[in-house]
């Protein structure tokens, strides 16, 4: 069995959640498993790791969990990507529009200097609505997007079309959302 399939075969599908209609894809029973986990880290490494990268940037919440271990990896920091009022410091935000009104995610206005080339990961990859943000305010902060890595892709809510200017990456893909 492949990496692809033991990573797939070890995220648990939770229907209805949450709003009827929607299938969770809840990657908690992969992040428990320690070799669903290293398959994991290790694949999504190998997906960047030719690439210049000064730095990890990781989106809360559960982003936070492979980040740490991707940026230990590539030898590079990791840098948080927050929902308003979690970071103690000066920040930079982002308003972005979700399906039924906005969100905000914010940076550390020191965490990204000019021309610092990051990778934005994340666990999944839905409507592409909040990875999008966090590389726009990458980029706000004068930084490169050099990738966007992501455990799962569904690709028919289309967030590859609006990562669409980014090299973006994922391990495995789930049919409906």
């Amino acid at each position: 069995m492949n990496s692809s399939t033991q990573i797939k075969e070890l995220i648990r599908a939770i229907p209805d959640f949450p709003k009827p209609g929607i299938m969770f894809r809840d990657v908690s029973t992969l992040m428990k498993d320690a070799k669903g986990l290293d398959l994991t880290i290790k694949g999504l490494v190998a997906l960047f790791k030719d690439m210049k990268i000064d730095a990890v940037v990781a989106i809360e919440s559960r982003g936070f969990v492979i980040g740490g271990p991707i940026a230990q990896a590539l030898g590079t920091g990791m840098i948080m990507a927050r929902k308003p009022g979690k970071l103690p410091a000066e920040v930079e935000e982002l308003e972005y529009k979700l399906e039924y009104g906005t969100d905000r995610i914010q940076i550390h206005k020191d965490a990204i200097s000019r021309g610092t080339r990051c990778l934005v990961v994340d666990d999944l990859l839905a409507t592409g609505g909040t990875a999008e943000a966090t590389c726009k305010l990458v980029e706000k902060l004068g930084g490169i997007v050099v990738g966007c890595g992501f455990i799962v892709n569904l690709p028919e809510l289309k967030g590859t079309e609006r990562l669409a200017r980014y090299k973006t990456s994922w391990l495995v893909e789930f049919e409906g959302h």
